[in-house]
């Protein structure tokens, strides 16, 4: 077993870059955005190199990610986890904090270095208006390389994550191949939503605001074989 999440994540793309990995549907604005694993793994790089060229971080720093189950949550997760930073609930003190612009309020519970607002908007489009004290992740994050060499070896945070996360995935029942339907609100865990599918070699199709009447038409045409709704 993979000894870090960048190694299951590089494990989950390596038989092929270009099969869809993460699709991400949002049923309030009909939003459909489909990641090879190649494409996804371009943001992670961005993302991990954003947190060490510019945020000057290093392994063992800590993140707060006030978001939602996402596409963009993925890439911030995963980038986080590739730099080697731990990904901390609680608030308090981090290095970087990443947040959806409506939860600016809820971030001054944290002190952090730099802070990251995201819109979550279709298309990756950058925020209207930046909340005081933040940049915009998607301005930030495009200026920066599509490769990064994650650090080797796995810590405690990585060695708990992927319990969990094979826990899940057996209970779950997910397998090498599965393509898996996920209601986002019903499963906002990462653990469960990002990293059990990774875990057992499946990929995803996440749905925010999911219209229940749309599951089954939408497990038919994304080729679905497990729903967690």
């Amino acid at each position: 077993m993979a000894d870090n999440i960048a190694r299951v994540f590089a494990d989950a793309i390596a038989t092929d870059p270009t099969r869809p990995l993460l699709t991400w549907y949002d049923d309030a604005t009909g939003e459909r955005t489909e990641l090879s694993g190649a494409t996804l793994a371009n943001w992670v790089a961005k993302t991990a190199n954003l947190l060490v060229d510019e945020a000057a971080l290093a392994p063992g720093d800590t993140a707060a990610v006030l978001l939602s189950p996402h596409w963009q949550t993925a890439a911030v997760l995963l980038g986080c986890w590739s730099a080697k930073l731990t990904v901390v609930d609680a608030p308090g003190d981090v290095d970087v904090l990443f947040a959806a612009a409506d939860r600016a309020a809820e971030a001054e519970a944290w002190s952090a270095g730099e802070r990251y607002a995201l819109a979550l908007a279709p298309f990756a489009a950058p925020l209207r208006q930046v909340p005081p004290g933040f940049v915009d992740y998607v301005v930030e994050v495009r200026g920066h390389g599509d490769h990064f060499s994650p650090y080797p070896g796995g810590g405690d945070t990585d060695a708990d994550l992927l319990a969990r996360a094979a826990e899940r995935a057996t209970e779950l029942c997910l397998a090498a191949g599965d393509r898996v339907l996920i209601d986002a609100a019903r499963h906002p865990d990462p653990v469960d939503w990002l990293l059990a599918p990774l875990t057992a070699g499946a990929s995803i199709v996440l749905c925010g605001n999911l219209d229940l009447a749309s599951v089954d038409s939408r497990a038919a045409s994304e080729k679905v074989t497990r729903t967690l709704t």
